[in-house]
């Protein structure tokens, strides 16, 4: 099992080792928060959970920002659905 950031793919060795350390990806901006460990499992394609766009890697798809994110037209990143 791989633990990873739902935000930028990041992997490390436990849960807490991930969650401890900052988010260059972050939603709330670059450090400005934890990394958050991704629930899902691993897959060849990611699905926003907002708008549907797929990529290859989460760390692609949360590059970008969203157009349907809850917090207004790309004033999020997209999410990847679980």
């Amino acid at each position: 099992m791989t633990i990873q950031c739902e935000y930028c793919e990041k992997s490390a060795s436990s849960i807490r080792a991930l969650t401890g350390t900052p988010c260059t990806r972050h939603p709330l901006g670059s450090c400005k928060g934890n990394h958050k460990l991704y629930e899902g499992s691993e897959k060849p394609i990611y699905t926003c959970k907002y708008c549907g766009r797929t990529e290859k890697s989460i760390a692609i798809l949360t590059n970008s920002t969203c157009g349907r994110h809850p917090s207004g037209f790309a004033k999020g990143k997209h999410a990847p659905s679980l």
